[in-house]
Parts: C-alpha cells; sequence; structure tokens
C-alpha cells in the first residue's frame, strides 16, 4: 500500500482528532466504490449525508472514516477523524497536498473541452513523469479539493480541472490548486440562465488567473471573440505572461491542419518548432484542445515531442465523443456519443463533427438532440439558430427532444424531420426503428436531457 496519509498529518491540516493511529492510500467520498486503504469522507450535502454511510465504508476495510460526528453503530475506537466540518476538512486536506509537493500544476477551465484537455494532459504529462490528474469531471467545490488531497507528495505533475456555475466559484477553486499555468480553453453561451452574457462568463472563467502563482503563464484561446476581455483580465490579476493558441497565425500554439477521421494527424507549431502528431479522436475542436495541452506541456519545460507521442493513446470519454458501432441487417451503424453535456459552442463542433464523417453507402447523417439546458431567455433563438449548422453538416435527418429543442424542430424543413418527442424516452424506438445499415449518428444534449438513454438504447441493442 502506498501511503497517502498518516492519522497525524490529517490531524495536523484538520485540526481534528484521531483516537487511533492510521495510514491512508486513497481518499473516497464513495462507499459503493471504496477501496480497502481508502479514508472515507463523509461529505454532507442538500439530499445526501455521508455520515449514513460510515458503517458500509468501514466493513469494506476503509482505513478510517473522516467525519462530523461519530454514527450511532460505529465503535468509538472505530478508526476516524472527528473534525468540526467535513467539507472544510476536506478543503483543509486539500491545501496540505499542495502545499507539501514540489509538482508542477495546471488548472484547466472553459465552457467546452475543459475535461477532454484534462484527459490530454493527464497523458501528455505521464510520458514525462509521475502524473495526478482529477478523476472523471471533478470540477465542482468537492471535487477539486477531493482531486487535490489524493496527490501524493512525490508527483511530479498535477492536472486540475475547475468548472463553475455561478460566479466567485472558480476563484475559491483556483486558490486551492494554485497552478503554475491556467489554461482556459474556450467561452461560449453555457449557464446563461446564470449570468446574462458572454461576457459575463468570460469573467467568472477568468477568475482561474486569480489563483495562479507570482511567474504563473495564463494560456488563452486566440480564436475566441472574447481574447481581449480575458488577457485584460489575466494582467488586472497580475498575470504578466500570457500564451496562446489556435489558428491564428501570430498565435503562440497554432493549429496547421489536421487530417483523418478514426485516427487523426495533426500538424502545429508550438513555440517555433513544427510537430506532426496523431490523436486518438477526430475533429477540428479535438485538435485545438491537444494543441493547447501541448503549449501548457512547453510552459512547463517539459518535452514536447514526447508529449504529443503520448496523445495517439487518447480515447474519448463516454459522453464526450466516444464512439461504437450497431449492427443491422444492412450493415453497420456507427454511433457518436456526445451526450454528457452541451452548450451552443460544443453542439456547433458535434455537428462539424457529424458532418466530417462519411457515411457508408446508403448511409445518412442522422443527429439526435436534446435541450441546450441554462440558457435563460436566449434559448429558443440559441435552439433555433442551429439551423445552419446542421445544414453546413449535410445532416440528413434530425431526431430531436425536449421544450427548447421544439425552436430547432419547428425550423427544420419538413425533409429533415425524424421524430420530435418531449423528453428522450419519446424519439428512441423511433429511431431505432427508422437506422439502417451506413447511418451515422450523433447524439447530444445536456446532462439534464438524459440523451443516455438513447445511447444506452442503443448500446444495447450493439450488444445483441
Amino acid at each position: 500500500m502506498s501511503r497517502l496519509w498518516t492519522s497525524q498529518e490529517t490531524v495536523a491540516a484538520t485540526l481534528g482528532t484521531a483516537p487511533r493511529s492510521f495510514e491512508v492510500s486513497g481518499i473516497s467520498i464513495d462507499s459503493r466504490t471504496l477501496k480497502s486503504g481508502d479514508l472515507f469522507v463523509a461529505l454532507k450535502g442538500e439530499s445526501r449525508d455521508g455520515h449514513k454511510f460510515v458503517s458500509a465504508a468501514l466493513e469494506k476495510k476503509a482505513a478510517a472514516a473522516l467525519v462530523g460526528r461519530l454514527p450511532d453503530g460505529v465503535a468509538q475506537d472505530a478508526p476516524h477523524l472527528l473534525v468540526a466540518d467535513t467539507q472544510r476538512a476536506l478543503e483543509d486536506l486539500a491545501c496540505a497536498a499542495r502545499a507539501r509537493t514540489d509538482a508542477k500544476i495546471v488548472a484547466v477551465t472553459g465552457s467546452a473541452g475543459k475535461t477532454t484537455t484534462k484527459e490530454m494532459l493527464r497523458l501528455a504529462l505521464a510520458a514525462l513523469g509521475d502524473t495526478t490528474a482529477s478523476a472523471a469531471s471533478y470540477n465542482n467545490q468537492w471535487g477539486v479539493p477531493l482531486s487535490l488531497a489524493r496527490m501524493h507528495r512525490e508527483t511530479e505533475y498535477g492536472v486540475f480541472e475547475i468548472g463553475m456555475n455561478h460566479p466567485g466559484e472558480i476563484r475559491a477553486l483556483a486558490g486551492y490548486v494554485r497552478p503554475h499555468v491556467a489554461l482556459v480553453t474556450t467561452i461560449a453561451a453555457a449557464h446563461l440562465e446564470f449570468f446574462g452574457s458572454c461576457e459575463a462568463i468570460a469573467d467568472a472563467k477568468s477568475e482561474i488567473f486569480e489563483g495562479l502563482l507570482p511567474d504563473g503563464t495564463a494560456i488563452l484561446p486566440s480564436d475566441s471573440p472574447f481574447f481581449d476581455r480575458l488577457a485584460a483580465r489575466a494582467k488586472q490579476a497580475r498575470v504578466f505572461r500570457l500564451c496562446t493558441f489556435g489558428e491564428k497565425a501570430a498565435s503562440d500554439a497554432q493549429l496547421i491542419s489536421t487530417t483523418g477521421d478514426e485516427v487523426m494527424c495533426v500538424e502545429a507549431d508550438i513555440l517555433g518548432r513544427r510537430h506532426r502528431f496523431q490523436v486518438g479522436a477526430p475533429g477540428v475542436h479535438i485538435a485545438r484542445n491537444a494543441v493547447a495541452a501541448l503549449l501548457a506541456v512547453a510552459v512547463l519545460g517539459g518535452d514536447v515531442a514526447s508529449a504529443a507521442a503520448a496523445l495517439r493513446q487518447f480515447v474519448p470519454l463516454r459522453g464526450r465523443g466516444a464512439r461504437f458501432e450497431v449492427a443491422t441487417a444492412g450493415g453497420r451503424v456507427r454511433v457518436i456519443d456526445e451526450s454528457y453535456n452541451a452548450n451552443p459552442a460544443s453542439m456547433r463542433a458535434a455537428l462539424a463533427l457529424l458532418g466530417s464523417a462519411q457515411p457508408d453507402t446508403g448511409g445518412r447523417r442522422i443527429a439526435v438532440l436534446g435541450d441546450m439546458l441554462e440558457m435563460g431567455s436566449h434559448g429558443p433563438a440559441l435552439h433555433a439558430a442551429l439551423l445552419r449548422d446542421i445544414e453546413d453538416a449535410c445532416v440528413d435527418s434530425v431526431f430531436a427532444c425536449g421544450k427548447q429543442m421544439a425552436a430547432l424542430w419547428d425550423a427544420l424543413p419538413a425533409a429533415r424531420h425524424g421524430a420530435y418527442g418531449a423528453d428522450s424516452t419519446e424519439i428512441t424506438s423511433n429511431l431505432i426503428e427508422s437506422l439502417h445499415g451506413g447511418d451515422v449518428v450523433l447524439v447530444k444534449g445536456s446532462l439534464g436531457s438524459r440523451m443516455a438513454v438513447v445511447i444506452d438504447a442503443l448500446m444495447a441493442r450493439a450488444a445483441n
């Protein structure tokens, strides 16, 4: 067992008390996925109190439980760390982990592409040294400190994703991470319901610069219409080194070209050196993220060529571009799973990806689209505006669901109508019945639109 924390270290960090000594090899907030040797943190949320699962965690061989009170049924001498507040204690462990490491740290935020870029950085930096990265999309008020608290003192590189729904969230989380590099992937109309404008979203994302170390570097998208605003916010935060990525020739990391479908070949100029490498997923938006990740490697002083070679191993995550095939009597149907989330920028990128995919003989391009949520009063217009992207991608048939997508459905010509429903369950059977060999199917929508229902049905069909 690799020691992550001792009881003495956790007591010092949290000002808690521990009745007996223990050592932990990991940290978990979910008793269902807890591993032997983990410290179970009993977080209390709006709908669930982790203290109810302390007994289960100890039965699964948790090394100890971090608790705000000792639950009924748990022995007084059970291995535990008693603290004033478990969320604060998790944050304390995060700060202690950050303070004890000499790792070079990258923080990633943006309206889209955060997790993909974080995963690319994880692969790229792991080729250079011991690397810790946020798991999944652990980018919120508990996910960021949890990821930091899991970082071993021997870590050489750390990559942490930072998200937000409201102003001020990134400021606090960036303060825990204290990165050497802060990377903004893109600014788009996400969470407009809470922010009102893309300018306000850019301002909220720019809070990441406030956490940068004094000699840190901000990496910004040169192609963004909000570049000047981001740069100005960085300067206000006294960030004096700005680097850029994008397709503009003046970018510090310029995306020059992309070719290929299943595996993409990318040519880029990174700080004046030409690099050609492969990425295990297609799409210009994927290539931009890869170039941004390699620029971060270069800024940290890493071997860009070795890091770029590692990106061949990148595989899109479920809900973020993962692909699979469904067999039909007439041949294969290829599915692009973008079901995890959606905003106008990521929706346009996904539709462009569908447009670049070549159906087999007799096949069609099919878009299965759910609501882009949290768009506020802008929602209907933003959904209807997707018509141009559908036309540009030469989409043959659209299956749509949700109140917001009704605006797009009404704008579509009847020739492109597949089926419309109030929710994803209403269109799934119609979609499956319509499929035939050669089709390429894109499934995309916000998490709350439950487009994973469609993916699950297609995967079940693929398994049969």
